[in-house]
C-alpha cells in the first residue's frame, strides 16, 4: 500500500485534512476495490475449479434454481458440452473476458443465461445474467453501426467525444453521458463533451481533482473496458467462502463485469444524486487517456449485449482518438521539423561550434514560456526572462543528460526542492544537451493557472451531506489547488520528440563542422610546414646575392675616383635598399623559425624579464626619453623564456620608436598571467589596429618611422603559439596598449 499511500501528496493530504469532516482520503486510496468479496444482485457467481463448484454468491442459488452448489460438480447445472465451449472461450484469444448464452440442466430448470467468464485464482469464473432475446442483437447492431459510421466522420477528439456521448446516451438511455480526458496519468480530469438531460446541471467544463479516482481505480480501468452499476441502493450479494483458503484473500474480481461497489464509490453516486452509472475506459497506448461517463436517476442494468456493444464503441472511439492525435501530432512534429530546418540553417554554414541565438525559433519548436541557451560561457535567455539570477541558479542545479537524451520535469519543485522558491516559480523544465561541456537548451514553462470551473459552489467547502460524509464533485477548491500547485502543464511525447530531434541534428551537423575542420586543419597544417621551408629557405637563399650587390656597390664607389654626383647618390641608394633588404630578410627567417621552435614553457617573474629585455631595448628608450614603470614584484607569466624576452623587447622598442614628441614619455608594463605594455606614444586609428600585426604592414609612410614593420606580427606569433591572444586597444589620455593573453597549458604547435 506503501505507493498508494505515496501517490496522494502531502500538500493534497493537508488540504483534504483541512476542510475537516470525518471522512479520511487514505482509506480510499487503500481500498481494495478487486477484492470486495460479492457480487451486485442482478447477476449470480460461481468459480469452477478442476469441474467442482469452488466460490458462488449467496443469491446464486435461488437465481440459478439448484440448491447445494459449492462443492457439487458443474455439469450438475451445465452440461459438459457447454462447459467445455466454455472453457476453449476463456483459453481463445478473445481478451481477457468472453460471453456466450447458456442453457441450463433440467435439474436446474432449463433456465436461459447470458454467461460472461474469465479466469481468476487458477479458477473460470461464470457471470450469470438472465438471458436477452434473440431479437437484442439486430435492435442494437443497427445504432451501434450508425454510430460508429458518425463517429468515423468527426475531424478532431472534441468533435469525436462530442459524437461518442450523444451516440451512447442514445444506445443507453442513461440522462448524463459525458466525456472526462485526465490531464496526466496522474493529474486531474476535464468534462470535454456531455449530452445531458434538461433538468440536470450540466457538468461541461468542470474539473475534477485527481483524488476523485485512485490508483487502484485508474488500473482497473486500464485492464476492463467498462464498468455498470445497476443499482446504487442493491444489496450485495456476497461470495462464499469469503476468503479462500489458498491465498488468504477474497476471490479477485479485477475483470469481473458483476463486481460490488466499493463504499466509497457509492457515496459519491448518492451525493451527486445518481442511481445508476457506466463507465467506459478510452485508451491511449495502454494507459488511461480518459473516460465515457454515464449517470442516471433510475435503476438501468445493462444487459451483456448492450455492454459489450458499449465496449466495442469505447475500443473504436479509443482507435479514432488515437488516430486524430496522431495527425496532430503529425502535424505539430511536421511544423516543428521546418522550425528546426530553418534553425539549424544558419548554424550548418556558419562558424564551427556557434550557436544562433534565434528567438523564434527555438520559441517556436516547443511551446514554452522561456528558452535559455547555454554556450560554454555564454548564456542567452529569450522569452518571459527569468532574472540573470534565476537564470544562474537554474543552471548550476538542472541536470545535464548525455547526448540522445532529455531530462524533462513538469513539477520542479518536486523533483528538485532546491529549487522550490524560485520567484517567479518556474514549474515545467526540458533540457537538452547540445554541445560539449554542459552546453543546453533550457525550455521552461510557469505553473499552469488555475481559473478552473468547479464541481460545486467553491464558497461552499465540503461537509456531511445527506448520504454520509462527503466524496461528492468537492467544492474545496483548497483541494484542487493543491493537486494543481507548482504542477505546469505536461511535456507531450511531440515536445521530447521535437527535443531529442534538434539534438540529433545538431549533434550531426556537429560532426560534419569536426570532420571538415580536422581535413582543414591538416590541409593548413601542410601548407603552413610548406610555407616555413619557403619562408626560410628563401631568406636564407637571398641572403648571400644580397649581400653580393651591397659590397658591389661598396666597391664601386671605392674605386670609381671623379663620380658624379648623381652616380654616386645612386650608388648610395643601392646600398640603403641592400641594407634595408636584408634587414626585412632577417625579420622573414626569424618569423618562420617561430613557427619551428619547440617551446619550454616555465613560470618567468614578469618584472625580472622587463629588466632582461631593457638591456637590448634599453638605448633605444634613453635615447627617446622614455621612462619604464616596472611591473610588480611577484607578478608571473607562463612562457617561453626566450620568446617572451623577443615579446617584450618589440613592445619596448615600439613604445621607444612611436613616443609622443611632447613629454613626458613613459611606458607601463604590468600583468600575471596575462601581459599589459601601455604608452603615451602617437597612438594608431582604430581601424588600422589590427592592421599593424600583419608582417610588414607599416601605418606610417616609408622612411618616417625606422624598422621592417615585422615587430608586432612576430609578437602576434609568438603569444599565438602559446594559445593566447594579442590586440590593441587605445590607452587612457592617449597612446597605445597592447594586451596579451597565455593561458597555461594551451601550446599551439
Amino acid at each position: 500500500m506503501t505507493d498508494q499511500i505515496s501517490w496522494l501528496p502531502e500538500r493534497v493530504a493537508a488540504a483534504e485534512r483541512e476542510v475537516g469532516g470525518t471522512f479520511d482520503l487514505t482509506a480510499c486510496v487503500q481500498e481494495p476495490i478487486h477484492l470486495l468479496g460479492g457480487i451486485q444482485s442482478y447477476g449470480a457467481l460461481i468459480a469452477v475449479r478442476d469441474g467442482v463448484i469452488a466460490v458462488v454468491s449467496a443469491n446464486a442459488e435461488a437465481m440459478l434454481g439448484l440448491t447445494g452448489l459449492s462443492g457439487s460438480p458443474v455439469t450438475r447445472l451445465i452440461d459438459a458440452g457447454q462447459f467445455a465451449t466454455l472453457e476453449g472461450l476463456a483459453d481463445a484469444d478473445t481478451g481477457q473476458t468472453a460471453m456466450m448464452p447458456v442453457r441450463t440442466t433440467e435439474e436446474a430448470g432449463s433456465g436461459q443465461f447470458d454467461v460472461t467468464l474469465h479466469r481468476s485464482c487458477g479458477m473460470l469464473v461464470l457471470e450469470f445474467e438472465p438471458g436477452g432475446s434473440a431479437q437484442d442483437f439486430p435492435m442494437i447492431y443497427s445504432p451501434i453501426r450508425q454510430a460508429l459510421m458518425r463517429l468515423q466522420m468527426a475531424g478532431t477528439v472534441l468533435e469525436a467525444c462530442k459524437a461518442a456521448v450523444r451516440e451512447i446516451r442514445a444506445i443507453t438511455g442513461y440522462d448524463r453521458v459525458v466525456a472526462y480526458r485526465f490531464e496526466s496519468r496522474d493529474g486531474p480530469g476535464e468534462v470535454i463533451a456531455e449530452d445531458v438531460t434538461a433538468d440536470w446541471e450540466p457538468w461541461l467544463g468542470l474539473w475534477f481533482p485527481a483524488t476523485d479516482i485512485p490508483p487502484q481505480a485508474r488500473r482497473l480501468y486500464e485492464r476492463n473496458w467498462i464498468r455498470v452499476i445497476a443499482d446504487v441502493d442493491d444489496e450485495t450479494a456476497r461470495l462464499s467462502p469469503g476468503v479462500l483458503p489458498e491465498t488468504g484473500d477474497p476471490l479477485d474480481l479485477s475483470m469481473s463485469v458483476l463486481r460490488t461497489v466499493s463504499p466509497f464509490h457509492i457515496e459519491y453516486l448518492r451525493n451527486i444524486h445518481v442511481r445508476s452509472s457506466m463507465s467506459v475506459s478510452l485508451l491511449s497506448g495502454g494507459r488511461l487517456w480518459g473516460l465515457i461517463a454515464c449517470h442516471g436517476r433510475d435503476v438501468n442494468a445493462l444487459g451483456p449485449q448492450v455492454r459489450a456493444a458499449c465496449e466495442f464503441f469505447g475500443v473504436a472511439l479509443s482507435l479514432h482518438l488515437a488516430a486524430l492525435q496522431e495527425r496532430d501530432e503529425t502535424g505539430a512534429r511536421d511544423r516543428s521539423r521546418g522550425v528546426i530546418s530553418r534553425l539549424l540553417e544558419g548554424y550548418s554554414n556558419g562558424p564551427t561550434g556557434t550557436w544562433p541565438m534565434d528567438r523564434d525559433g527555438l520559441l517556436g519548436l516547443i511551446p514554452c514560456d522561456a528558452v535559455l541557451v547555454r554556450s560554454g560561457d555564454d548564456i542567452a535567455s529569450h522569452g518571459d526572462d527569468p532574472g540573470r539570477e534565476q537564470v544562474a541558479r537554474l543552471l548550476a542545479e538542472l541536470p545535464v543528460p548525455p547526448f540522445g537524451e532529455v531530462w524533462h520535469t513538469d513539477r520542479l519543485s518536486e523533483d528538485l526542492p532546491v529549487l522550490a522558491d524560485l520567484d517567479p516559480p518556474v514549474a515545467g523544465v526540458l533540457v537538452l544537451p547540445v554541445g560539449a561541456r554542459d552546453d543546453c537548451i533550457v525550455w521552461l514553462r510557469g505553473e499552469r493557472t488555475v481559473s478552473r470551473r468547479w464541481a460545486t459552489d467553491p464558497d461552499e467547502p465540503v461537509t456531511l451531506g445527506p448520504h454520509g460524509s462527503r466524496l461528492t464533485p468537492r467544492g474545496s477548491t483548497a483541494v484542487f489547488l493543491a493537486s494543481v500547485r507548482g504542477r505546469a502543464n505536461p511535456w507531450t511525447a511531440t515536445d521530447l520528440a521535437m527535443a531529442l530531434e534538434l539534438g540529433r541534428a545538431v549533434v550531426r551537423i556537429v560532426v560534419t563542422h569536426t570532420r571538415r575542420l580536422s581535413a582543414l586543419n591538416v590541409e593548413l597544417s601542410r601548407s603552413n610546414v610548406d610555407l616555413d621551408s619557403f619562408a626560410h629557405a628563401a631568406a636564407h637563399d637571398l641572403k648571400e646575392p644580397l649581400r653580393g650587390i651591397a659590397n658591389t656597390a661598396t666597391f664601386i664607389a671605392e674605386d670609381a675616383a671623379g663620380m658624379d654626383e648623381v652616380t654616386i647618390r645612386r650608388l648610395a641608394s643601392i646600398q640603403r635598399l641592400a641594407e634595408r633588404m636584408d634587414e626585412l630578410l632577417n625579420s622573414l627567417l626569424y618569423y618562420s623559425r617561430l613557427g619551428r621552435t619547440e617551446l619550454h614553457r616555465a613560470d618567468l617573474d614578469l618584472r625580472e624579464a622587463v629588466l632582461r629585455a631593457m638591456v637590448v631595448a634599453g638605448p633605444r628608450l634613453r635615447e627617446a626619453g622614455v621612462s619604464v614603470m616596472l611591473p610588480e614584484r611577484g607578478s608571473v607569466v607562463a612562457a617561453d623564456p626566450v620568446l617572451f624576452d623577443q615579446v617584450l623587447t618589440n613592445l619596448l622598442v615600439n613604445a621607444a620608436k612611436y613616443a609622443h614628441p611632447e613629454g613626458p614619455r613613459r611606458v607601463t608594463v604590468s600583468g600575471g598571467p596575462d601581459l599589459m605594455v601601455r604608452d603615451n606614444g602617437i597612438g594608431m586609428p582604430p581601424h588600422l589596429r589590427e592592421q599593424a600585426f600583419q608582417l610588414f604592414r607599416r601605418l606610417h609612410p616609408a622612411g618616417t618611422y625606422e624598422g621592417s614593420g615585422a615587430g608586432l606580427a612576430i609578437v602576434r606569433r609568438v603569444v599565438e603559439r602559446h594559445g593566447g591572444q594579442v590586440w590593441a586597444e587605445e590607452s587612457p589620455g592617449g597612446g597605445t596598449t597592447i594586451r596579451a593573453s597565455f593561458p597555461a597549458g594551451r601550446d599551439l604547435q
